[in-house]
């Protein structure tokens, strides 16, 4: 009887767990908290490094920073950024108190355009008067992001980091090597953060594994008055075999221009070839334009195998957070590393105690995974169902011109929650789904066996 009552108070809060493989995390700290194993820190707080600059990094940092831990950032190059779209969630503008003059284009349209150049208007209808999509350059959200860090306490440090030295006991500090105007120079810390994109140096440092990657292509073309007037408050989507084999190509428009481009996995040697595919498509719209840059990117396709190992954690593209079907990593790599800033404090008392590994899984990745596993998992779905073939690209532009789908698909992205719907409207909406798919089978071959006849 005594040993019953004993055991009952330890099972019960663990029963209530709904992903058994994360009990492990709550066991370990507990037992070290219990034990005392990571004491107050004496004299000093505790000294974090982030890794990268961009929205992970940064975001990162001011949280760090905001909470009272000694933050160093590192960011080899302050005036490049990452090729990208540019489309960030409505929600982030508040969340992440980004000023609207960052923003370049408010997008209320949006076009789909199929494999047989079928076009969907996507949102002229759905989106309530009060949304939009905005549209920003990286350069001037990762600037204004580093800005604020550093107003947070953050000392950004301007450097090319060369190596990690790992650490051979739980209190000894990580040395982080780096180049500042091609002098060697170290810094010790308790705990690093790696922000530093799809080709993560830390992770390797780390032995993190490896993950798919795809690569994005993008020009920014600056168009005649007349042409930018069409891409006012239009942002496109173009699917098919002829601008890539499993994504899609996008023109989205800037403040004076627009960034057209496209991405693929599976053929990543013909990406110049699906670039000048979607040229191609938007030809006649983009007349004229005259290009101004040109940027390629690798950009994760899954979550890395391990995103935190000791005291380092990963964040952002280098910890894989972009989502399958849309591509979308500005929002999920700026939350991400806010998260595992905003852990560190809570794990270490505001910068008082030394954190572990279990701390990190605990207080980071069990609440990441818990808040947006799901989601990764339904857009991984959705990209494998409708992005494999032109007849699933079909069937995914006929499916988005219903509006109860365009509704649920604004109402997941714009406030980054799985939407609840109506379930008779949902069975409705899987019920024409399916019949898109047969329809565009259908559909498909018949494409299939008129291309001998243009030839």
């Amino acid at each position: 009887m005594a040993a019953s009552q004993f055991q009952i108070p330890l099972k019960t809060p663990f029963s209530q767990l709904s992903i058994k493989k994360k009990k492990p995390c709550f066991l370990k700290p507990r037992h070290l908290t219990i034990t005392s194993a990571y004491p107050h820190l004496q004299g000093r707080k505790l000294r974090a490094a982030v890794i990268g600059g961009g929205p992970a990094g940064s975001s990162a940092a001011e949280a760090l920073a905001s909470g009272g831990i000694e933050t160093f950032l590192f960011e080899r190059s302050p005036s490049t950024a990452k090729p990208c779209g540019g489309a960030i969630p409505l929600c982030m503008i508040d969340e992440f108190s980004i000023p609207l003059h960052l923003i370049d284009r408010h997008v209320t349209k949006m076009k789909i355009i199929s494999p047989s150049n079928i076009a969907v208007d996507f949102g002229s209808k759905s989106l309530r008067a009060h949304e939009s999509i905005p549209m920003l350059r990286r350069e001037v959200l990762d600037s204004f992001l580093r800005s604020r860090a550093e107003s947070a306490g953050t000392q950004i440090i301007h450097s090319l980091v060369t190596h990690l030295e790992i650490p051979t006991s739980s209190f000894s500090p990580y040395i982080i090597h780096h180049t500042i105007n091609n002098s060697r120079k170290t810094l010790a810390v308790d705990i690093v953060i790696g922000a530093d994109g799809a080709n993560s140096k830390v992770a390797k440092f780390i032995k993190a594994g490896n993950y798919t990657c795809a690569i994005a292509f993008q020009e920014r073309i600056r168009l005649p008055e007349k042409k930018m007037e069409y891409y006012q408050n239009l942002a496109e989507m173009y699917v098919g075999d002829d601008v890539s084999p499993d994504f899609y190509a996008w023109v989205f428009p800037k403040c004076d221009h627009v960034a057209v481009g496209t991405g693929t996995v599976c053929a990543k040697q013909d990406i110049k070839l699906y670039q000048r595919g979607i040229k191609e498509r938007v030809k006649n719209k983009i007349k004229g334009g005259k290009v101004i840059k040109v940027e390629a990117h690798p950009i994760p396709e899954h979550p890395r195998p391990i995103r935190v190992r000791g005291r380092v954690a990963l964040v952002g593209d280098a910890a894989g957070y972009v989502t399958k079907c849309s591509g979308e990593g500005i929002y999920f790599a700026a939350k991400s590393g806010r998260m595992c800033g905003e852990a560190i404090v809570r794990a270490s008392d505001g910068g008082e105690l030394m954190v572990s590994e279990d701390d990190l899984k605990r207080e980071y990745l069990m609440e990441w995974d818990k808040r947006y596993v799901n989601t990764f998992r339904f857009l991984d779905l959705l990209q494998r169902v409708f992005y494999g073939s032109n007849v699933g690209r079909e069937a995914l532009v006929e499916v988005c011109g219903n509006e109860y789908v365009q509704r649920m698909t604004f109402d997941s992205y714009l406030y980054k929650k799985l939407a609840k719907g109506d379930r008779w409207e949902d069975l409705k909406m899987l019920l024409g789904t399916i019949g898109s798919l047969t329809r565009c089978k259908i559909v498909g071959r018949d494409m299939k066996a008129l291309k001998p006849l243009k030839l």
